[in-house]
């Protein structure tokens, strides 16, 4: 039970914060992308971003593939792993405190999804010992 509320917690705000991110793109355009700029990156990723955003929470929480879910996981860890190194990289560190919670998250959520869905990972060693013992 206290994993199945871990995984829910974990993911729903994971997903909070990357639809706040993507909802900030849209609202507050030039803004984002001169955020995007000063860290180095063409301001034209931000569509990109955007849509691969929400496309991420959505696989994510529906969850109507394991492979997509788990591909859906790669993208954010690579995604907040390049976001946090980008602000250590200009000497914001603290620009660099969403994403590093973001990690956390993604860990948490990742890790705890086999106890809160029907299909398991099989990318998660628990389930891999499991899948064994059951052959």
């Amino acid at each position: 039970m206290f994993e199945l509320s871990l995984y829910w917690l974990s993911t729903l705000l994971l997903a909070l914060l990357y639809l706040l991110s993507a909802t900030l793109y849209v609202v507050r355009r030039d803004w984002a992308r001169q955020g995007l700029v000063e860290l180095g990156y063409p301001d034209h990723l931000m569509n990109v971003l955007t849509a691969v955003k929400l496309l991420a929470v959505v696989a994510i929480l529906s969850r109507v593939s394991v492979a997509l879910s788990d591909l859906a996981y790669a993208g954010v860890l690579y995604h907040l792993l390049l976001s946090a190194q980008a602000y250590f990289g200009v000497r914001n560190p603290r620009g660099a405190l969403p994403a590093l919670i973001g990690l956390v998250l993604l860990a948490v959520s990742f890790t705890t999804q086999n106890s809160a869905r029907e299909i398991p990972s099989p990318y998660l060693p628990a389930t891999a010992a499991y899948s064994q013992s059951s052959h």
